[in-house]
C-alpha cells in the first residue's frame, strides 16, 4: 500500500480526507488577505467551482469510471468491494487539481482568481468524498443521507442497468437520462 495504491491503508485513506480538509482551509485564509473590493468576484468564482464539481463528480464518475480503461477496471475494485478503503490516491487527484484547474486557471487570470475557483472545486471534492465514506461506513440518520444511500445502493447494485452516477445530487441524473426510471425503492 505505497504512495500509488488505489486500497489505502486506514491511516491514508483518513489523511487524505486530512489533507483535502487542510488545503480548502490554507486557499479560504489565503483569499481573507484580498482587498475588500474582491469579495463578490471571489464569491462567483468559489460559487462556479463549487457547482463546476457537481457536474465534474457526474461525468468523472459515469465516463471515466466506467467508461476507461484502466479506470473503469480499478472502480469495479470499488463495486466489487464497496466497503474496502479504495480510492484515488492522493498525490494523484492531487496533481490533477493543481494541474488541471489551479495552473491554467492562474495563466488565465490572477491568482486570486485561481485560488478562488480551486477552493470552490476542491470543497466541492471535499463534500463528495466525505458523503461517499459516509455512504459506505455510517449508518444514515438524516432524511437526505437517507436519499442518497438508497441512490448509490441502486448504483451500485449487480446487474442493475448503469445509472445513478451522482453521489451527492441526482440533478445531473436525471438531466442525462441516467436516472431509474420507475419510482425508487
Amino acid at each position: 500500500m505505497g504512495l500509488f495504491s488505489l486500497e489505502h491503508s486506514r491511516w491514508a485513506y483518513h489523511a487524505d480526507f486530512a489533507v483535502y480538509g487542510l488545503t480548502v482551509a490554507l486557499l479560504a485564509g489565503g483569499l481573507l488577505w484580498s482587498p475588500p473590493e474582491r469579495a463578490p468576484a471571489i464569491a462567483a468564482l468559489v460559487a462556479l467551482g463549487l457547482a463546476s464539481w457537481s457536474l465534474l463528480e457526474y461525468g468523472l464518475h459515469r465516463l471515466v469510471l466506467h467508461g476507461m480503461p484502466p479506470f473503469k477496471h480499478w472502480h469495479a475494485l470499488h463495486h466489487a468491494r464497496p466497503a474496502a478503503l479504495i480510492g484515488t490516491p492522493t498525490l494523484l487527484s492531487g496533481g490533477l487539481v493543481a494541474g488541471l484547474v489551479l495552473l491554467p486557471a492562474w495563466w488565465l487570470g490572477a491568482v486570486w482568481q485561481a485560488v478562488a475557483l480551486t477552493l470552490g472545486l476542491l470543497a466541492g471534492y471535499l463534500g463528495y468524498a466525505s458523503v461517499h465514506h459516509a455512504l459506505h461506513h455510517w449508518r444514515a440518520t438524516s432524511a437526505w443521507m437517507q436519499r442518497r444511500q438508497r441512490w448509490h445502493a441502486q448504483h451500485h447494485r449487480a446487474g442493475a442497468v448503469p445509472g445513478c452516477f451522482g453521489v451527492t445530487s441526482s440533478f445531473w441524473d436525471h438531466v442525462f437520462g441516467t436516472a431509474p426510471a420507475g419510482p425508487r425503492r
